[in-house]
């Protein structure tokens, strides 16, 4: 229900769709009755689907590439060939849409004015632990992505870091299951620990007071 007017005339009209998961997106042409040739791009084979791609765009192919959730590009494969296409002077055509970033920005209760997206952060504990470190003066909202099986992790690594910081998780948003929970890392910890927390995960921390 998060797609646009503009998008879906846009995946109605190009030849081809490049997409994260076939199968997944599959649900999405099913429900608008779309025939375009579908084809995966995807980060494992990112570099490969990427000349796959620009050899179609030189042709003169019109593709549009889209995300499993959220924006392409954004935490999400598209930046290889959004590069390729540029160096080849193949214009880009961006649609607005979807992104968990401001969509739970807007709702977090957390300051808009500046904001600072991070993507996924690292896998290695100590690393998050070191990053956190030198974002401590940053007098920004800092957002990250999370799987939903490492927020534990990353909540307890926040509590030895900027343990007095307010916190606001963002799950499965404009989905049914829609929920933001608000709180310390202490008090989030304690909350979460006999919840099983499922869905795409947005997690934003206050920035620096001072």
């Amino acid at each position: 229900d998060d797609l646009t007017l503009r998008a879906l005339k846009i995946l109605e009209t190009v030849s081809v769709i490049a997409c994260e998961d076939t199968r997944h997106s599959r649900k999405l042409f099913n429900k608008y009755k779309l025939r375009n040739k579908l084809i995966s791009y995807y980060q494992p084979k990112e570099k490969q689907k990427t000349k796959q791609i620009m050899t179609l765009l030189k042709e003169g192919t019109d593709v549009a590439l889209i995300s499993n959730a959220g924006t392409p590009c954004i935490s999400d494969p598209g930046f290889l060939l959004v590069r390729a296409a540029i160096n080849e002077n193949i214009k880009i055509v961006p649609i607005p849409g979807a992104s968990a970033v401001t969509t739970a920005l807007c709702a977090a209760g957390l300051p808009t004015h500046k904001f600072l997206f991070l993507g996924f952060p690292p896998v290695k504990k100590q690393a998050t632990k070191k990053l956190l470190h030198s974002l401590s003066s940053i007098d920004a909202t800092l957002i990250f992505y999370l799987p939903p099986r490492k927020i534990m992790s990353f909540l307890d690594t926040i509590q030895h870091t900027l343990s007095d910081r307010q916190i606001v998780i963002a799950r499965e948003m404009t989905k049914i299951f829609e929920e933001f929970i608000r709180g310390s890392a202490e008090e989030l910890l304690y909350k979460l620990k006999s919840k099983t927390i499922k869905g795409e995960v947005t997690v934003l921390i206050q920035g620096s007071s001072r």
